[in-house]
């Protein structure tokens, strides 16, 4: 039952979007259509992502004002506790936006990887297949020379692991001094994104990059706004 359930709620209709994304904006280029699905996922999540956003700028207020309570607590941890429990509840903070997010692409990453290991072409792509949907002949795995379904593949492994570790820096730019915890984590989580990519399909690098640029520039657009609020005079109406 759950093989059935897992095939007709996510496997089909992610598969069949692929294949409507090939036929048409893709131009039947399978790692384009990976691409463009990946970006329109992304487009139908951006309201949890929004709402990530907002969570993470309370957190902020949040840890500020917890900072504070501690240190008049100091010595109480009785009082510590409760005063960060209110402070909690007052900030209404819920990782659920961002875990529901999360979940979602990382589904989108099984079946992906499910589609290109029983493969996308033969019989089975014709009981996949909606009757809405054209069948597409024979399909266009090669992405500038690349084989999407290919394992071992170094480059865009290597791209996609060196755009994290730049975004890593960036994003940790003010630190002045780093501690080992963060040393290993900008270390290890690009070396280790790294080896489960050079180890999977390449599609999955091509996936995980769009959806790094794709968050990349949501955040860039959101700090603007911020920004513009934060910097409009108080009192000001237009």
């Amino acid at each position: 039952m759950l093989a059935s359930i897992w095939h007709t709620i996510l496997y089909q209709p992610l598969f069949n979007a692929l294949i409507f994304i090939y036929n048409s904006i893709a131009n039947h280029n399978l790692g384009w259509a990976v691409i463009w699905l990946t970006i329109l996922l992304r487009i139908v999540l951006l309201p949890l992502s929004i709402i990530s956003e907002l969570a993470a700028l309370r957190q902020q207020k949040a840890n500020a004002e917890a900072a504070k309570a501690l240190e008049a607590f100091k010595g109480d941890r009785v009082a510590q506790q409760e005063a960060v429990r209110k402070i909690i509840k007052k900030f209404h903070i819920s990782p659920w936006a961002k875990v529901i997010s999360l979940g979602i692409q990382v589904l989108v990453l099984i079946v992906l990887y499910q589609v290109f290991i029983n493969g996308i072409g033969g019989q089975k792509i014709f009981k996949t297949l909606y009757p809405s949907i054209d069948f597409p002949g024979k399909i266009n795995t090669s992405f500038y020379g690349f084989e999407i379904g290919h394992r071992h593949d170094y480059l865009w492994a290597g791209i996609a692991a060196i755009y994290l570790l730049i975004s890593i820096l960036i994003e940790k730019r003010q630190i002045q001094s780093w501690q080992k915890s963060e040393m290993y984590f900008l270390l290890f989580f690009p070396l280790f994104t790294f080896v489960a990519l050079w180890y999977l399909p390449m599609v999955k690098s091509l996936f995980i990059l769009t959806t790094m640029i794709f968050s990349d520039i949501v955040s860039i657009m959101w700090a603007l706004v911020v920004w513009m609020f934060k910097s409009k005079p108080a009192g000001a109406h237009h």
